[in-house]
């Protein structure tokens, strides 16, 4: 059996920065990288808005960088992810995904959230050239432009009003004829003259092509069945996102959507000695910047922990 004193799960900008914070107060984290080494910003294009790159950079890139940076210091990285943990007592016990058992004084959970699609072949067609799952990361590219929302609740609303602010026009795309969002967001959509709704409506195929990416979205009205067409450069899906915390069930205290609560402002969770950060535990902010600082404080958080006990 193997043993770390601090094990990290996940390998987005919350996991790498908690391994380079760990690793340079020289506890040796093991990080594992999970199904999606990198994170969901590896999927993503262009990052406009993470502070220290003035030009934009790509998201693998990025990703690389922070990953060259925590092995600096020391973190061991390795491929795979954790399917069990037995989390009662301490130190933990964890199985990863080849039946290895890793047994940890401490353990940051950095898993993230996985936006919910709407499963069409199109949508992975054109992820990263006109499908997107983020407003506020995406939605400057098209600024001037006339895009497509999906969605009914509070998130949906939410990214209509802040590409409404960017883009000449917004088609809400909603499978029902009445919005499930708060009745304050609700007003400030159906009253946004730059907002068209499209009631009883789902898309059945995105279209584009490889030059220009999306270019278009076809309808089937939920009623009738009827297809129409509407001419859009993005399409922004936001039906919801899940966290990846399956394998706590039962364990960690989660909210009713499944997201880790924490003892803000610091990462604890109920459990002494595991802590959380990143989109796993985020279901308002969703950015790269908010991620990675908390990973700093996940990390900061695991050494005092280790300082006292």
């Amino acid at each position: 059996m193997e043993h770390t004193r601090c094990l990290i799960m996940g390998s987005g900008p919350a996991g790498y920065t908690a391994g380079i914070y760990t690793g340079r107060a020289d506890l040796k984290p093991l990080l594992y990288e999970g199904e999606q080494p990198g994170g969901q910003l590896t999927i993503t294009t262009e990052i406009e808005n993470f502070p220290g790159y003035p030009e934009g950079i790509a998201g693998t890139a990025m990703m690389d960088d922070l990953r060259r940076q925590a092995q600096r210091f020391g973190c061991e990285i390795r491929s795979g992810y954790i399917v069990k943990a037995d989390l009662s007592q301490r130190p933990f016990h964890f199985t990863d995904d080849r039946g290895n058992v890793i047994e940890a004084e401490t353990a940051i959970v950095a898993t993230g959230a996985s936006a919910r699609w709407l499963g069409i072949e199109s949508e992975k067609q054109f992820y990263g050239a006109g499908v997107s799952a983020c407003a506020t990361c995406d939605g400057y590219f098209y600024k001037g432009q006339v895009v497509a929302v999906v969605g009914g609740g509070d998130t949906a609303c939410e990214e209509a009003n802040y590409l409404a602010t960017l883009c000449s026009k917004v088609y809400l795309v909603h499978r029902r004829d009445e919005l499930r969002a708060s009745k304050a967001m609700q007003h400030r959509v159906l009253t946004n003259p730059k907002i068209e709704m499209c009631w009883n409506s789902r898309i059945s195929r995105i279209i584009g092509n490889d030059m220009d990416g999306v270019t278009a979205i076809e309808l089937e009205d939920s009623k009738s069945g009827a297809k129409s067409e509407k001419a859009v450069a993005g399409v922004f899906i936001a039906i919801g996102h899940k966290p990846n915390t399956d394998f706590l069930a039962g364990q960690v205290d989660l909210d009713e959507q499944g997201y880790i609560k924490v003892q803000n402002p610091s990462a604890a969770t109920n459990i002494p000695g595991l802590f959380a950060a990143g989109d796993v535990c985020d279901p308002n902010y969703r950015q790269a910047i908010v991620a990675a600082g908390k990973g700093c404080v996940a990390a900061m958080d695991v050494e005092r922990f280790l300082q006292a006990n």
